[in-house]
């Protein structure tokens, strides 16, 4: 299992509570783009419409610009892959307040593209000063064992 991309930001802003796998449904030249590592989950979430799943706001920029169609949005709206009974408990979950569905990293398994989300709660700003204060202070141990 490779890690192609993952999104640093969704830690750091929100809380996990539990995480999925999804499979991607991608173009040829979107899943060559995306083994390339040209990935980018900043910025983008899932919704959950009717009965299926859908990854927003990612970016996928082309993999040889020259050949891709005109019409091609890197920004497209990407079908995930999920099962029914996923889909249903995710419903459930998303319909909470304050609970959403964050992309976390793509990697590979085997030959197929996956996607790992979870069902986040946003951090409050003192939570994330507190993140940033148990950084720094680990960061102060190891450079005092270090040196």
């Amino acid at each position: 299992m490779t890690v192609i991309t993952t999104n640093k930001r969704a830690y750091f802003d929100y809380e996990i509570l539990e995480t999925y796998e999804a499979g991607l449904k991608l173009l040829g030249f979107e899943t060559k783009a995306v083994r390339d590592g040209r990935m980018n989950l900043s910025g983008s979430f899932v919704v959950i419409r009717g009965n299926e799943a859908f990854l927003l706001n990612a970016s996928i920029p082309p993999y040889q610009p020259k050949n891709t169609p005109g019409d091609y949005d890197p920004m497209r709206t990407r079908v995930l892959l999920l099962h029914k009974k996923e889909i249903r408990t995710l419903t459930g979950k998303t319909a909470e307040k304050g609970l959403t569905l964050v992309p976390l990293r793509v990697y590979n398994k085997g030959t197929r593209l996956k996607l790992e989300f979870g069902v986040a709660r946003h951090k409050k700003k003192h939570d994330k000063r507190e993140t940033i204060k148990k950084r720094e202070t680990e960061r102060e141990i190891r450079r005092d064992f270090h040196v």
